[in-house]
């Protein structure tokens, strides 16, 4: 189930994040106030659009202070015109095709292939969720497109 892939899914980032009214991802990051970076992000990215498509997509989506953990400039230098399809990964590597609910992770070791092509590591054993380094501090938002989990730590993939 986690594995399957999707050609629709380079549709990316944008059909899981959501809250109870349904809002899509952009809208729903936008007013939740913690997600400035991603939304900046995602629309340098050009993937506004995309968000605000059909699903269903699990994101698991980095906070504003998750993006402060990377190494200075990191943000500043993914933001910049001529590093779009580098930001495009690093986004695309935060989403995995299909509705993916915490309950069904609950206990297990996994992977899943994401949006960007390669593999994350879930873990789910130790009463948290891990997915690679990052801790899932939110689970479960619903959205009509979709599911987001809220992560505390920006997953990057290989450059």
């Amino acid at each position: 189930m986690l594995r399957k892939t999707a050609l629709a899914a380079s549709a990316f980032l944008l059909l899981g994040l959501g809250n109870a009214q349904a809002a899509d991802i952009v809208d729903t990051a936008v007013s939740a106030g913690q997600f400035n970076t991603l939304v900046a992000a995602v629309k340098a990215a050009g993937l506004v659009d995309t968000l605000k498509g059909a699903g269903p997509f699990t994101v698991f989506a980095p906070t504003d202070d998750a993006f402060k953990k990377l190494p200075a400039g990191t943000v500043e230098s993914l933001l910049k015109p001529e590093n779009k399809a580098a930001l495009v990964k690093v986004l695309t590597y935060h989403v995995v095709p299909g509705k993916v609910m915490s309950a069904s992770l609950a206990g297990k070791k996994t992977d899943a292939k994401t949006v960007e092509g390669s593999m994350v590591d879930i873990d789910a054993t130790g009463g948290s969720v891990m997915v690679q380094y990052a801790k899932v501090v939110k689970a479960d938002i619903a959205a009509d497109n979709g599911i987001i989990h809220v992560v505390d730590t920006v997953i990057m993939p290989k450059m």
